[in-house]
């Protein structure tokens, strides 16, 4: 199969978050099983360009239109991690610091959106499947069904995955949003098309991907379930008019990556038949953090430290795991400066602990270390469409103590509550967003390692033996792919 992602992100040169991950995840693996994977996103001034191979231009003037009139802009190629990718300069729009985080991003994708067709239609593309991800290329769809399907695109199918509905772009612009790509507005201005469910004079571009794609998933079949039913901010009547074509598909992990059998940032590479050894990166890990040497769990949490993943737990489960006899790491940080100076003042507070650290940043190299050395995972997450820090938890043996919704509650299975015992569950979850519903998990999972550490142990190495790569979620796109191809 031809497969055309368009992206607002990739990891490793344009990343923000999970999406980006993603994206690479996905399309190598689909590269891995033969099929012919391309990759369109923005040409962002701060990319990793030095990770970008082979870079050069790919079309010198694509006309583009802007309101009233055609505006030329530039496309380049190149190859990264195996995946050929284009990038489009959309008239410098994102020739700026940041990805995300202006004033105009809705216009700035919606012309990257009509770029990309325009692109297809120009070099004579016709894949069999557009993959589009999140609001910044809802209207990709749109665009395509209306505008290009005569242009050799008739063939052409549309999966759209919604990686975070809280994320819906700004809606507050109407007309001149479609205007400004040469598009008439007049007849989207319903509610079964573009029209916000909300703010009925406006445009909702994460509703386009919904409304116009022949298929559309999450990032997990809990959170698939949870939109529909009461958390899809205010999507919940089209997601539910829509629910023939939606499904959960679980993200998958780069176990490529993601190996502490090969990981290089390791003092000690292992894997569950030398399981041993992680005590070892265990000891590293104190090292370096000047921890206490002593017969204690290490409790971590790496997370961008946002509300959604539950600020008001975590400082809790500091507290918590300290009174409980254990140790707490802690790396991460937040783009709201006075979530960082809180955290901060907390590290302060206990400066003079041994068996707290507390790290305000992101290292690379030390959460690959963290994932080795701790015993558990601590993710008390509000929502959590998927997850990634559970499933590199698992694949290093730290058992994971979440909070049970969306992809967490797919992943990780309660020990007391799963019905699986220690024969195969994996973890401890809770449920109540209070510190009572996180001390039911978090007690139960100190006491299992003090009290019960062979029991403790098989939690770890299930955890291990789980298998959440690429090649599995792969597998369940590929099928939805001849689906609507059939269809």
């Amino acid at each position: 199969m031809y497969i055309t992602m368009v992206s607002p992100e990739l990891a490793p040169i344009a990343k923000v978050g999970g999406l980006a991950d993603v994206v690479i995840g996905l399309s190598k693996d689909l590269v891995k099983k033969g099929h012919n994977v391309e990759i369109m996103l923005p040409m962002y001034q701060g990319m990793r360009y030095d990770m970008i191979r082979d870079m050069e231009e790919a079309y010198a003037e694509l006309w583009v239109p802007r309101y009233a009139e055609w505006v030329p802009e530039k496309v380049f190629t190149g190859i990264v991690e195996g995946v050929r990718c284009y990038f489009f300069t959309c008239g410098n729009k994102f020739n700026r610091d940041e990805i995300y985080g202006y004033d105009d991003d809705m216009y700035r994708f919606v012309h990257f959106n009509r770029s990309v067709l325009e692109f297809m239609k120009k070099t004579d593309k016709s894949p069999d499947i557009i993959h589009c991800h999140d609001w910044q290329t809802g209207l990709v769809p749109v665009i395509m069904y209306d505008h290009y399907a005569d242009t050799g695109m008739n063939k052409t199918r549309a999966v759209f995955t919604i990686h975070n509905i809280e994320h819906q772009g700004q809606c507050w612009f109407g007309e001149d949003l479609l205007a400004s790509i040469g598009m008439d507005c007049g007849q989207y201005y319903r509610f079964d098309r573009l029209q916000d469910n909300i703010k009925h004079n406006m445009i909702n571009l994460l509703k386009a991907g919904i409304i116009y794609s022949n298929f559309v998933t999450t990032v997990s079949p809990t959170y698939c379930k949870e939109i529909k039913e009461s958390d899809g901010k205010g999507l919940e009547p089209t997601l539910n008019a829509n629910s023939d074509k939606l499904g959960g598909i679980l993200n998958g992990l780069d176990y490529e990556y993601w190996n502490p059998a090969t990981d290089p940032y390791l003092e000690l590479n292992y894997d569950i038949e030398s399981f041993d050894k992680k005590f070892t990166n265990k000891g590293s890990l104190r090292y370096r953090l000047g921890l206490a040497d002593e017969y204690r769990p290490i409790v971590a949490c790496i997370a961008r430290l946002v509300p959604q993943k539950g600020l008001h737990l975590i400082k809790h489960a500091i507290y918590q795991t300290l009174e409980k006899g254990g140790q707490f790491v802690l790396l991460g940080s937040s783009p709201d400066e006075a979530i960082n100076e809180d955290f901060r003042r907390i590290a302060n507070e206990l400066s003079d602990n041994p068996n707290v650290y507390i790290e305000i940043g992101y290292n690379e190299e030390l959460a690959h270390i963290i994932y080795a050395g701790s015993d558990m995972l601590l993710v008390p997450s509000i929502f959590e469409p998927c997850g990634l820090t559970q499933l590199i938890a698992l694949r290093y043996g730290s058992v994971p103590v979440v909070r049970s919704t969306g992809g967490l509650a797919d992943t990780v299975f309660d020990v007391d509550h799963s019905g699986k015992g220690f024969a195969s569950s994996n973890g401890f979850s809770f449920c109540d967003v209070n510190e009572d519903g996180i001390n039911s998990a978090l007690n139960r999972a100190i006491e299992c390692w003090f009290y019960h550490g062979e029991n403790f142990m098989k939690l770890a190495r299930n955890g291990m033996r789980c298998d959440y790569s690429w090649n599995n979620s792969g597998n369940d796109y590929v099928n939805i792919y001849n689906y609507i191809k059939a269809h």
